[in-house]
Order: C-alpha cells, then structure tokens, then sequence
C-alpha cells in the first residue's frame, strides 16, 4: 500500500454566497496543504449551502471561470479537492448536484449525484455519477449523500477497483447513527477506506451532526471529528497503518 493523506472538509456553508465560500473553501484547501493532504472532499453543494432553488438559481457550467482561484490555489499547493456546486450540463436543461474535483495538475473532473432525497426532484435531476480518480496510486470512488443510501453505489464503486470511497454528504443527528453504520459497513463488506465529509453547521433548515469521519479498510473508525463546525478530519496511511487527527480551520468572515 501506497503512502496517503486525505481529509475531510467539515465546513460551514453561508448561505447562497458563492463568492464567500469560495474564500472559505480556499481556507481549507491552504489549512490541508500545510497538512500534507493529498486529497480533500467537501460537503454536498459546499459552494451554495444545502439550500434547494437558492442553490439551483446559482448552477454554474463546471468550466464557470467562478471556480478558477480555487483551481489555480489547488494547482499550486498541489492539493486534489472536490467541491459541492449545483451544475448545468452541454444542455443547460436541468439543474444537477454536482461534486467538480479540481486536480492537482490543473484538470476538472465532474461527478453529479445519481439517487436524490425525496423533495430534492423538485429543484434537481438525478445526475450521472462520474469516472473514479486515482490518488496517490489509489483508486477513488465518489459519492453524494443519498448515493450511498444503495448499497448498489457502493459495490459498483468496489467493483471498479476503489481503495476508497468518499462522499460529501449533509447528514443531521437523527441520521447520524444509521447513516454512518451504512458507510461503515460497506468498508468492512468491500475492504475500502470510507471517507464522509459532512456539513459543519445549519444549511437549508438542517442542522447538520457535523462529525465527519474516516474508517479503514476493516470498517474501524480512524478518525472523527466530536461535532460541529468548521474542521479538517485528516488520515494519514503509512505502511499499511492509519492515523487520524481532527485540525482547526479559523473562521473566515
């Protein structure tokens, strides 16, 4: 097994203010630079906050030059991040959940949300997944919140090679329990790392548990962080062993 250092971005979203989450995002990518990540996820639609037509109104097409500081800053500190941002596809028929990941080397890729809550079809159509990604010599696969509620998103990712799995999600306290369970479970049936990069906070009149979190390849927690608010969930593998640590990123205005 190949060295590697992913994280989770728990981060707070304001609400419908995509310039000012991209300064925050662009926080979060510097704090896991100086951290060695290699890899960081955010939650899902980071970029607007969990919001419905607020969020779709704001759908960008994923080559928007709205995201380029954020592409250039994850260019230069050489850090893959994946983002949450409602998208438009060639068509610009419908509104999607998109995650963009923005490369280390400058590329794009685009995954959009394939299985939507109920409610969610009324502002979003369900998307088309994505291509993995590789890591650090790992492969990733990616999810958006209620893709993991089928057990089917899982395996299909497994099934495609993936080491990991990693999904931005908004997940409150009432599903917590149930809800981390699934990801654990499915690092123990198909023997990959399960990253969850959870919301820090109130987004969309949710109040999300925060407590995002890291299980190895046997489905035991490397790291998680104890509840909300704006916070790196790092893990570092080396030689086959994980260690985890929960970082501070400062509050941005």
């Amino acid at each position: 097994m190949s060295t590697l250092t992913i994280a989770a971005a728990q981060s707070l979203s304001i609400a419908g203010d995509l310039c000012g989450n991209i300064v925050r995002h662009g926080r979060f990518i510097e704090k896991a630079a100086e951290q060695g990540v290699e890899l960081l996820v955010f939650p899902e639609l980071s970029l607007t906050g969990y919001e419905g037509e607020v969020a779709a109104a704001l759908a960008i097409e994923p080559h928007d030059a709205v995201l380029q500081p954020l592409r250039d800053l994850a260019r230069e500190l050489g850090v893959t991040a994946v983002v949450g941002m409602p998208i438009w596809l060639e068509d610009r028929a419908s509104v999607l959940i998109g995650a963009l990941v923005l490369g280390a080397d400058g590329s794009l890729g685009v995954y959009s949300k394939q299985h939507l809550h109920s409610g969610e079809d009324l502002v979003f159509t369900p998307g088309l997944g994505g291509p993995t990604l590789t890591i650090g010599g790992e492969v990733v696969a990616l999810a958006v919140c209620a893709d993991f509620s089928h057990a089917s998103h899982a395996a299909a990712a497994a099934g495609r090679g993936a080491g990991l799995y990693a999904a931005g999600v908004l997940i409150s306290e009432k599903g917590y329990p149930a809800d981390t369970s699934v990801l654990q479970s499915y690092a123990r049936q198909h023997s990959m790392a399960v990253l969850m990069a959870n919301h820090g906070g109130q987004t969309g009149g949710w109040q999300s548990a925060g407590r995002s979190g890291i299980w190895s390849e046997d489905g035991s927690l490397i790291v998680a962080a104890a509840g909300a608010g704006d916070l790196l969930v790092v893990a570092q593998r080396n030689d086959g062993a994980w260690q985890g640590r929960v970082v501070p990123v400062a509050h941005i205005q």
